[in-house]
């Protein structure tokens, strides 16, 4: 957890409400997410800041803790831990392709065109596997290791930002 003392001096920055103070508050939030993170006992699978008026976003897998699980005290006293989700038995781990920029994810070249990869396709680090549009820019959405697609995530034509799953990904073996 961020020291008291950094949450204070967060808090009291915002209270201020003076625009020359917001180097001050970022560099109060920078100290408490980096707090936080070196006491996360696994890296978070998304953070998302914003700087004006400062929003700051950290989510962990399995980590989806609901405020009645919260309020309930558990058996022992102590507070509920989040646990990663397990994988299924007998399934291969998943990893995922993420999207390296806000936009429009397309699955295909053009429409009506064959898509780059579909389920079960094995794919190689720099194999593309869909493009993004920003801005009337297409950029390419590739693999950055061996692996097979599994399923997609996000649709295509839909909006994703940066750092969604796109697609999941069986590693391939030694790879």
């Amino acid at each position: 957890m961020p020291t008291p003392d950094s949450v204070a001096t967060l808090d009291a920055l915002l209270s201020d409400g003076r625009p020359d103070s917001l180097p001050s508050v970022l560099e109060a939030a920078k100290t408490s997410m980096i707090e936080l993170f070196s006491e996360a006992p696994v890296p978070p699978s998304a953070v998302r800041v914003t700087v004006g008026p400062v929003t700051i976003e950290m989510d962990w897998p399995g980590a989806r803790t609901t405020a009645h699980e919260l309020a309930a005290p558990s058996q022992a006293g102590t507070a509920p831990v989040a646990t990663p989700a397990a994988e299924p038995a007998g399934q291969p781990p998943l990893d995922h392709i993420h999207a390296p920029t806000v936009g429009v994810f397309y699955r295909a070249p053009e429409p009506g065109a064959k898509p780059f990869v579909t389920e079960g396709d094995t794919v190689v680090p720099g194999q593309q596997v869909g493009l993004i549009e920003a801005m009337k820019l297409m950029i390419p959405v590739e693999s950055d290791r061996h692996g097979v697609i599994g399923e997609f995530l996000q649709p295509n034509a839909g909006l994703v930002e940066y750092g969604d799953p796109l697609c999941s990904l069986v590693p391939a073996d030694g790879r």
